[in-house]
């Protein structure tokens, strides 16, 4: 049977796949085209460090009979034939993990139809229905008072039912936009999670040549080059490596770097990350079959018991391709994640679905229990806008349900005095279903007043409106990783970017070069420098450079040369070509499997060297880097004819004086070449590096070029006009840095500012003890613009300082850029991390929410443009959704007391209701933004969504329309001079007093929403209106409808239609509405004193213990620390919990073999990796379950207080 049958199943059931392999005859044949099976490669990655190497002895011999069994080649890789790619697919695997299936529309309509409003409709509506077909006898019906009376003829008796057949029917159209919409949404998550997946490509070599394919295309035998910064998306064996160290916290829960090598450690696993170093390796592993993969296939089937036992599915675990088991993984380096900021709403990769859920408003209820019991799918905590939208509705629905039942309770009061005591009558039992068609009348009006005041299309505009700007995003060059970055967005203060690559165009050209004691001020003819100066350049930039990097001929005839690998390098390979000379022929007489020895680039070093053994047996040594580092390591340089002079600390200082400043000065980047023999006897003690990459003699110091990007002062302009401080994070020096941020205007002549080195930062942020004072760096950054030779740690500490600071009344948001592997921590810390699609590393785009396709400044302006408009969306919506609730509750509750009668029927506030949530909401949510969002300060965390400007919107509007329906209602049979409608017995025919009302509502609410496009008391409503086409078909298709329904709609909708003149004064009411939003702009809203605004954030009271440990302003140390001890302490707790789940997990997937090897490393992981992954809900939860309720901490007892001190010093250590 062949393997992708067992995939497709595998989809399905993640249980039933291993035992049919292990059974697998046909397996076995299948792989007698390759010398190996995928069983004997399963065990075999499954084997570390020495006993994978005994094991690859005694099986294969070595890696490269391996490499021939899998009919691969160490040298050329696979080539490049499809049917052969097919049938490693078909006999291996392919290298992708089987999403977790989609709901279906049908799921979706049954999940729409849980909203208990809709369920107390239907109930009532069903009851309506059946009353409506019980016909009493006629004779004796008279004696029922006032209900039977009258007018009814036969038509209308029959009639009867249509009402509650109407307010069915609309239910089932509410129901179906609801999940249509739910449906749409999900699609476009899972178009956007494979947009992610395909972004990720990886370099692998085809018939001798590197290319980039998409990892979904990797197949068992493939020869991947693994570089500094890569996820590794499949398992394999190293051939050969560089200095190799690999994060495998991922998998064991060590977060120490593993060293890797051919002849000690040669195992590669999937979903590691490459921390330093390069290398070449066979890929023996894809898909379901590799390790992370095995993981992922437990979890989905521990997953997949669990929803038998619920039948309840949560589409909340959409695995990327990326293979990382979501709970499990994910902690880059343990302090980032200590302090993953509560306020912070990430989440775990794999619940990228979690948004998907609507939040429901009042009725949440059953979601929530379901989301406990499921509590291995990390939750992630609500946005700051769903928090403050979530509260807002839970508000509006409580007033609304007591609203409700005041008008039923008044009704039927009303209802029973009127008949059994004014007008004194008997309850007759035949007269029975009468009355109690009156009473399931009167509740069916109270749940009227109850399905409009509940606001439910806020989750649904929330969501639509970030899922279009998520989409339009993306043409835009941002990819959104997680929904709420985009809204946080739109609150940044703080933007704290890199220089290279992102505000420069990351195109190194050199320009300047020092060589033979001379200055050059452009490129050298090469007739100007000693040829054996040349001849070492030549050797040292070729043989120096990873051979990765390399320059091609042009895209198209004329345009500048392809550079492709590390961009510096590329800048200096490009200045051989410069001299005239080709570096390719030096590649050639030395291949990379020659290289002695090489100390690849990292962060730390900030240099690189690579040894080469020379014809004669000795050494010889290259190096290159950041030219203040090398040159201290220089101890001589080559002088004017190429003869070694000695090179003195006075001499380096002349230099750095004479050169490299003026350089720096010019915004160039410095770097020296260097040299060193070193003798083959003894043979160097090559890890000993401080040794070895010392006494060098200097060959050259190049000044190289990176241009500014055009458009970046600009987009900074834009940025500090939107009041958003722009600072610059460079690992360059401090000189090259001040030009740079003087060009693109991040600092200004005249301003007062700071420029600091990450040495110099250190020192002022760090108290006598060298620990860090939040106090100092207040003093530092709000004056700081460019902090220069920065590590990773320092570019943390900024981010962090800036996050925690309570100098400002507002706390900071503050989004970064990063393309590092050792930005991650970095990336995760801020409010919304970038990382760049182009020059980024696997690693960077794993812990950012947003990555920029095109790794530009300007990109980020424009998401800050998006995220300001997702908020003035909600403003939009929420100013016309409330003005709508307002008027309909109030004219609902008054007429059904004075008139025994909602003036607005069900079925008619049905439709209402659809236009109000479900159309508005489209309507509203998908403005597109203006240039305009940029020119006001943010809003900050703690503003409340509904300003004073909009609050007077909503009252003013709101009395607007109050007045007109009175009056419509008291006095409208006086002026159209038609039938009164008041007072109607049941099943009456519709009057068209009432359709004039109702026709009326309707206009005004659509012209209103023509106002609420505007929300912060601009007069031009109609501004760009028809740049969204959205809103136009829905504002032209609502009132095509509505006319429709009054002139059609008769007995269902209750209207009578109305003739042109009625039509002309609704029309003219409704067009009145955009005349008095004028004379509501000309009031001046502070003169309104008696405003309040809503829909605050949550109140200190609400914060979680978390968040309150992270606001450290009005906690004392003293108490901090006790706060400190309890989360551990509840850590403590939770840890022992998750284990226990784990276990069990693995427990329930015993067809496995291989789980009994894992668990202990799983395990093991777990205990170190909970801080880092443990999703902080959990921890929270057991935290606020023992909390005194009313108390702010829990009641502790004093032993556990030395127990917390024990505990964080484990931690410490």
């Amino acid at each position: 049977m062949s393997t992708t049958a067992t995939m497709g199943e595998m989809a399905n059931s993640a249980v039933e796949f291993y035992p049919k392999r292990g059974g697998g005859g046909a397996e076995a044949n299948h792989a007698g085209d390759f010398g190996v099976t995928l069983e004997e490669l399963r065990s075999l990655m499954e084997l570390r460090g020495a006993e994978a190497l005994q094991k690859i002895q005694d099986s294969y011999g070595d890696v490269e009979d391996l490499c021939q069994r899998l009919k691969s080649s160490t040298s050329d890789g696979l080539s490049d034939n499809p049917t052969d790619l097919e049938k490693r697919r078909q006999t291996f695997g392919q290298n992708f993990i089987p999403p977790k299936k989609p709901k279906t529309f049908l799921q979706l309509v049954w999940e729409a139809l849980q909203d208990v409003t809709l369920i107390i409709l239907e109930i009532a509506a069903i009851i309506s229905l059946g009353l409506s077909f019980y016909q009493p006898p006629g004779h004796e019906s008279e004696g029922c008072g006032n209900g039977s009376g009258g007018a009814e003829d036969e038509g209308e008796a029959e009639a009867g039912w249509i009402e509650g057949a109407a307010i069915l029917l609309s239910v089932i159209c509410v129901v179906l936009v609801t999940a249509f919409n739910d449906w749409s949404k999900e699609k476009q998550f899972r178009g956007l999670q494979s947009r992610i997946e395909l972004e990720q490509r990886f370099a692998v070599v085809r018939n001798g040549n590197v290319i980039q394919i998409p990892v979904a295309e990797m197949v068992v035998g493939d020869m991947a080059q693994v570089k500094y910064g890569d996820l590794l998306p499949a398992d394999g064996v190293l051939i050969q490596g560089n200095d190799l160290q690999i994060d495998e916290s991922s998998l064991t829960g060590e977060s120490d770097h593993v060293r890797k090598s051919a002849d000690k450690d040669p195992m590669l696993l999937s979903g590691t990350h490459v921390m330093e170093g390069s290398g070449r390796m066979l890929v023996t592993a894809v898909g379901v079959n590799s390790q992370s993969g095995i993981i992922f296939t437990l979890l989905g089937a521990g997953e997949g018991e669990e929803e038998k036992k619920e039948k309840k599915e949560d589409s909340s675990y959409s695995l990327t391709t990326m293979a990382k088991p979501s709970g499990i993984t994910n902690g880059k380096q343990p302090e980032a994640a200590v302090e993953s900021n509560q306020n912070k709403a990430k989440k775990q990769d794999g619940a990228v679905a979690m948004e998907m859920q609507p939040l429901k408003s009042a009725e949440g209820g059953e979601v929530e229990e379901r989301e406990k019991k499921k509590s291995n799918v990390p939750k992630k905590e609500k946005s700051v806008l769903q928090g403050k939208l979530t509260k807002l509705a839970v508000q509006i629905g409580k007033a609304g349900l007591v609203m409700s039942a005041i008008t039923v309770i008044i009704l039927v009061l009303y209802f029973v005095i009127e008949t059994f005591v004014v007008e004194g009558r008997i309850w007759l039992t035949e007269c029975t279903p009468i009355y109690v068609q009156y009473f399931v009348k009167f509740f069916i009006i109270g749940v009227t007043v109850l399905v409009v005041a509940v606001p439910e299309g806020l989750p649904l505009a929330v969501t639509i409106s970030l899922a279009y700007s998520v989409k339009k995003m993306m043409k835009d060059n941002n990819l959104v990783r997680h929904l709420d970055a985009c809204e946080t967005m739109g609150n940044a203060t703080a933007i704290c970017s890199d220089k290279t690559g992102t505000l420069t165009t990351n195109r190194m050209t050199v320009v300047q070069a020092y060589l033979n004691d001379q200055h050059f001020r452009e490129i050298p003819d090469p007739s100007q420098i000693n040829p054996i100066t040349l001849e070492m350049i030549v050797n040292a930039i070729s043989i120096n450079c990873a051979y990765t990097s390399k320059i091609m001929p042009p895209d198209v005839e004329g345009g500048l040369p392809k550079q492709v690998g590390n961009k510096t390098e590329c800048g200096l390979l490009g200045f051989l070509l410069n001299l005239k000379r080709d570096y390719v022929p030096v590649r050639e007489q030395i291949p990379e499997e020659k290289l002695y020895k090489v100390y690849t680039f990292n962060s730390v070093r900030k240099s690189m060297s690579t040894v080469v053994q020379m014809p004669d047996g000795s050494f010889r040594l290259y190096s290159k880097g950041a030219s203040e580092i090398l040159l201290k390591k220089c101890s001589s340089i080559l002088g004017a004819n190429g003869e070694t002079r000695s090179f003195k600390p006075r001499d380096r200082d002349e230099m750095v004086k004479k050169v490299i400043e003026p350089m720096a000065c010019e915004g160039l980047r410095t770097i020296c070449i260097g040299y060193r023999d070193l003798p083959c006897d003894p043979e160097p003690e090559w890890d000993n590096e401080a040794e070895i990459v010392t006494d060098l003699t200097c060959i050259a110091v190049v000044g190289i070029e990176d241009p500014v990007r055009p458009e970046v002062p600009e987009a900074i302009r834009k940025c500090q006009r939107a009041g958003i401080t722009v600072r610059m994070v460079t690992g360059d020096n401090i000189n090259t840095a001040r030009a740079i941020a003087a060009k693109c205007g991040i600092i200004q002549p005249g301003d007062d500012f700071l420029c600091l080195e990450g040495k110099d930062f250190n020192r002022r942020i760090r108290n006598e003890k060298g620990e860090i004072e939040q106090e100092r760096i207040d003093k530092i950054w709000p004056k700081l613009r460019v902090l220069a030779r920065s590590s990773p740690t320092d570019k943390h500490t900024l981010v962090k300082g800036i996050i925690d600071s309570t100098v400002l009344e507002q706390r900071q948001v503050v989004a970064v850029t990063g393309d590092g592997t050792n930005d991650g921590p970095a990336l995760k810390k801020a409010d919304v991390g970038f990382a760049m699609g182009i020059a980024g590393t696997d690693v960077a785009k794993e812990a950012s929410d947003i990555i920029l396709t095109d790794d530009n400044f300007s990109s980020i302006v424009k998401a800050v443009m998006w995220g300001r408009n997702v908020y003035d969306s909600i403003s939009k919506f929420l100013q016309f959704q409330l003005t709508v609730n307002v008027v309909a509750v109030i004219v609902a509750f008054t007429g059904a007391c004075i008139t025994q009668d909602s003036p607005l029927k069900a079925v008619q506030m049905l439709w209402v209701n659809l236009i109000m949530d479900t159309f508005a909401s489209l309507a509203l949510a998908t403005e597109p933004p203006t240039e305009a969002l940029l020119l006001r300060k943010p809003y900050g965390r703690n503003n409340p969504l509904i300003s004073l400007t909009m609050m007077k919107n909503i009252l003013g509007h709101g009395v607007y329309q109050l007045v007109i329906i009175f009056t419509l209602l008291f006095a409208g049979e006086k002026i159209f001079n038609i039938d009164n409608g008041r007072y109607a017995p049941l099943h009456s025919p519709p009057s068209e007093h009432y359709t004039i009302i109702f026709n009326t509502f309707v206009l005004m609410q659509l012209f209103n929403e023509i106002n609420a496009r505007k929300i912060h008391g601009e007069r031009n409503v109609f501004d760009g209106i028809f740049g969204n086409p959205i809103f136009c078909s829905i504002v032209l298709g609502t009132f095509g409808v509505q006319i429709v329904i009054v002139q059609f709609g008769g007995k269902p909708f209750s209207c009578a239609p109305l003739n042109v003149e009625q039509w002309l004064w609704c029309l003219f009411v409704g067009v009145g509405e955009l005349l008095w939003g004028q004379v509501i702009a000309t009031v001046p809203t502070s003169h309104l004193k008696c405003l309040k605004e809503a829909g605050h954030g949550p109140g200190l009271d609400e914060m979680t213990e978390d968040e309150l440990a992270e606001d450290e302003d009005e906690i004392d140390h003293a108490e901090r620390e006790l706060r400190r001890g309890q989360i551990l302490w509840f850590r403590g707790l939770n840890r022992i919990q998750t284990q226990m789940e784990v276990v069990s997990t693995f427990k329930r997937s015993g067809s496995f073999q291989g789980a009994v090897r894992r668990r202990s490393s799983v395990l093991s992981q777990l205990h170190d990796v909970t801080n880092i992954s443990t999703p902080t809900h959990v921890v929270l939860s057991t935290a606020n379950a023992s909390a005194a309720p009313g108390s702010e901490f829990p009641a502790f007892p004093t032993c556990v207080r030395h127990d917390t001190h024990t505990l964080r010093n484990t931690h410490k250590t």
